[in-house]
């Protein structure tokens, strides 16, 4: 399966993002603020966040078998420390946001995250997650040297990345796209329209070959260290564009009325589970995870849960996990 079939759901994200579809939601920062009610999976004592979308979603997910822990040595090692360690971010609305009640952190890479702990770690397991903060500069490093047990944090797949680390899945097919003021939303349609802009992208990450590849002459291009620091040039008009992947700017979006992403993804970026090259037993260990959460629909009520609260539309069909379309 490749990337282009996967195109009508990511057209329909960035569509519902450009129109601001998105009743309900608090404008706020995107470190504290408050994201689509999914409620708090961790937060046992509010009766509202167990019947969340989210929480359905966590109790619909499956548990390993003994035997296959027991086969992947990875696995095995976080199963005997009681604890799963994540690297990643808390600070997308959409993705991965922090709890402003205690409970645990919501999204779609949250979820799948909260699900995999589950799976290795049995009932419960969902709220046995250390979140421990990565950029795009650090993510393979965290990896490499064990900081965590794996990073989950719309991680795009490229070669360039798998010469150091190993990728799971993809478990979720997004594109490059491109974010502006809102009040410039009707003069930016397509990286054909960049010609001559200020850019901004994050270091280290997919935008900045995107901005090679398809902008003919930017003007100035920037290469931030993290989102909020792109955000702000955007904003402050430092830059008349961001560019990278949608899935990041769809939680902007989100987050803040006053930033758009305006037109179609124009590169595949399709997200994966980052593990350690030496982690035995740990690629087919989660690609098989993937695809249980896949087959018995919690992958698809995740997804309702997070992005399709926030778009219009069913949920796309899922990617197939171990077949990296790079």
């Amino acid at each position: 399966m490749t990337p282009t079939s996967f195109r009508p759901g990511r057209r329909a994200v960035v569509a519902a993002a450009a129109a601001l579809p998105l009743v309900g939601l608090a404008a706020c920062s995107s470190e504290t603020g408050d994201g689509p009610d999914l409620g708090d999976s961790g937060d046992s004592g509010d009766g509202d966040a167990q019947d969340s979308p989210l929480a359905e979603a966590l109790a619909a997910g499956p548990v390993a078998a003994e035997d296959a822990i027991a086969a992947s040595p990875w696995a095995q090692a976080i199963k005997d420390k009681d604890q799963l360690i994540r690297g990643g971010t808390v600070a997308n609305q959409v993705f991965s946001l922090a709890s402003t009640s205690g409970g645990q952190p919501t999204g779609f890479d949250a979820g799948i995250t909260q699900l995999l702990a589950k799976y290795i770690l049995g009932e419960g397991g969902e709220e046995k997650v250390e979140y421990i903060d990565t950029t795009v500069e650090t993510r393979e490093t965290m990896v490499q040297n064990g900081t965590v047990d794996c990073v989950i944090a719309t991680y795009s797949i490229t070669p360039e990345r798998l010469e150091v680390i190993d990728f799971a899945g993809p478990y979720y097919l997004s594109g490059t796209a491109i974010q502006v003021r809102a009040e410039d939303a009707g003069d930016i349609a397509g990286p054909e329209d960049l010609t001559g802009l200020n850019l901004v992208t994050q270091a280290n990450s997919t935008g900045i070959q995107a901005i090679e590849d398809n902008v003919t002459d930017p003007g100035d291009v920037q290469t931030l260290p993290d989102n909020e620091s792109c955000v702000a040039a955007l904003k402050q008009g430092r830059a008349d564009a961001y560019v990278l992947d949608q899935g990041v700017l769809l939680g902007n979006s989100a987050a803040d009325p006053e930033v758009v992403v305006v037109g179609e993804p124009f590169v595949d970026d399709p997200y994966g589970v980052g593990l350690a090259k030496d982690a035995e037993g740990a690629l087919d260990f989660v690609n098989t995870f993937l695809q249980e959460i896949i087959d018995s629909g919690s992958w698809e009520t995740l997804w309702a849960a997070s992005i399709g609260q926030v778009v219009d539309g069913d949920a796309p069909e899922p990617p197939i996990p171990g077949e990296l379309p790079v």
